[in-house]
């Protein structure tokens, strides 16, 4: 097998995320032609975050200030196996190509929810554009608690004030409200433009016509093929469980509790440290949960999450 060649890769975000930045390959150039993130080859001894404000600097004259690493995938080309290691770009100084020669033929911002409007983009390419269209904060709702009333008045504040992704999580809620409980969630996401996944109840799932189906970790270990949903995710507690999920070809995992819980105040979290070394080298988003809030967004992300996942803070 031939050495696999390790590559920094940068997802440049701007307009608080909405959009990101690919960049043409220039002629001359394996792929000519086609649309990638920008980045490059990580040099013998070099950090992958060293390489990606060196390639940056190098392809489009900016300095970084912001990256976070977000996720790993490997890729055989005819030509070479690549393992790319994408970090998210948040903030950097300078302005594309005028500080220093743009090494492209071209760049070009996306929108993270919607399709890419250019074309053709490298292969490796696709699992990330998916990724890119998952929002970062996950609302997951528990109507058997605060009641059914109750929680879909606070979704719909919320889905006002921009949430678009639900877990629907109800495992206590009386039979005869779950069905009804679902169609209603899934009537306000419609709306509002938000995906919707039922927590461990494909049949559910597929009557209210959600958006997808969310594992539990005894459901995720008792699984053999990706369940036949547009998204599907599952709640891992270790690196185990998460590369069971990626195995599985899984669109995200949720992974905690980071924090104290307000159910469980007396039992410490994983903390921010451990939640990086379990997600490291992750091949998909991994959500954090346990004890977040909004606030603690940017902590998250800075330890390598895709977002955050709230129970009672949404």
């Amino acid at each position: 097998m031939s050495d696999i060649v390790e590559v920094a890769a940068a997802v440049m975000l701007r307009d608080e995320g909405r959009e990101f930045l690919l960049a043409q390959r220039p002629p001359g150039k394996v792929y000519a032609g086609y649309w990638e993130f920008p980045g490059g080859k990580v040099e013998a001894g070099e950090s992958i975050r060293a390489a990606l404000a060196r390639e940056l600097q190098e392809e489009l004259g900016i300095t970084v200030t912001a990256c976070a690493p977000w996720l790993t995938r490997q890729f055989t080309y005819p030509h070479a196996t690549v393992r790319l290691h994408f970090w998210r770009v948040t903030a950097w100084q300078g302005e594309i190509g005028i500080t220093a020669p743009l090494e492209h033929s071209a760049v070009s911002w996306q929108r993270c929810d919607q399709a890419a409007r250019v074309a053709p983009i490298l292969p490796a390419n696709g699992p990330i554009l998916k990724a890119l269209r998952l929002p970062t904060i996950m609302a997951i709702t528990m109507a058997g608690i605060d009641g059914v009333e109750r929680q879909l008045q606070r979704l719909k504040t919320a889905l006002d004030n921009g949430l678009r992704l639900i877990q629907w999580r109800e495992k206590t809620l009386p039979p005869s409200e779950r069905r009804r409980f679902a169609a209603a969630v899934i009537d306000l996401a419609r709306a509002a433009g938000a995906l919707v996944v039922i927590n461990d109840d494909a049949d559910l799932a597929r009557q209210v016509s959600a958006d997808g189906l969310h594992l539990s970790s005894t459901a995720l270990a008792a699984c053999s093929t990706r369940p036949d949903f547009a998204w599907v995710g599952a709640s891992c507690h270790d690196a185990d469980e998460i590369a069971r999920a990626s195995q599985l070809q899984l669109d995200y995992a949720l992974l905690g509790p980071v924090l104290p819980t307000p159910s469980h105040p007396a039992t410490p979290g994983l903390g921010w440290p451990e939640f990086t070394r379990r997600r490291a080298d992750n091949t998909l988003p991994v959500f954090a949960i346990g004890g977040l809030r909004p606030d603690l967004l940017a902590t998250a992300q800075a330890a390598g999450a895709h977002g955050i996942a709230l129970m009672r803070g949404w």
